[in-house]
């Protein structure tokens, strides 16, 4: 792979090319795309490390087989995005909106992430894995997450309505949340101590 740093593209406002140029099985790091625009560029198979894309406009930019590592996405626009099987490990993505990402054979994976506030709407999720991550006030609204993993996740606020959790895995996680009526929740997996933020809405104490 051949490895961009920062020096490349500092001083650059805006990457643009009259065309789509493609970018494969290239790691990306250091990199400072905060408060900029990406435009016309198609990345597949590439690495990013240590990169910051805060206030950055990823929209209509397609990543497939990517991984992040380590970057900061806070506030990154992300309107008809593709999202093609990409994992997140040890990033930083607050308040985003993944339900503008494009739907076609959208997928993605999240280990040791910060996705407080992020939204999930109506996205197809199946599979997904969430592991050892922050999930404070994130929204899923009629969301897919059959099979779904959430693995030691802080669920704190979490708002799940409306969504498919059909065998998804919450026993380890912590602070959920939910009402069964509005979710369906068959073949889910919980633990007994999270039944109390289950059966919350009708006001029983549970010892």
């Amino acid at each position: 792979m051949r490895r961009k740093n920062y020096q490349e593209f500092s001083g650059n406002t805006e990457i643009k090319n009259m065309d789509t140029k493609i970018n494969e099985t290239e790691v990306f790091e250091d990199i400072d795309y905060s408060d900029r625009q990406i435009v016309n560029e198609e990345f597949i198979s590439c690495e990013f490390k240590n990169c910051n894309f805060s206030n950055c406009d990823l929209g209509n930019i397609e990543f497939t087989d990517c991984i992040f590592n380590s970057c900061n996405f806070s506030l990154t626009t992300v309107s008809n995005t593709d999202l093609k099987n990409v994992k997140f490990q040890n990033c930083k993505l607050l308040g985003i909106e993944f339900g503008k990402c494009n739907d076609f054979l959208f997928r993605v994976n999240f280990e040791d992430c910060t996705l407080d506030y992020s939204s999930f709407g109506f996205k197809k999720m199946k599979k997904t894995r969430f592991l050892s991550c922050s999930l404070r006030q994130a929204q899923f609204e009629n969301t897919d997450l059959t099979l779904a993993v959430f693995s030691n996740c802080d669920l704190m606020e979490a708002n799940f309505y409306e969504s498919n959790l059909e065998k998804a895995e919450f026993r380890t996680s912590r602070n959920i949340s939910l009402d069964p009526e509005r979710n369906k929740i068959k073949g889910a997996k919980f633990s007994y101590n999270q039944l109390e933020g289950l059966l919350r809405k009708y006001e029983l104490e549970i010892e």
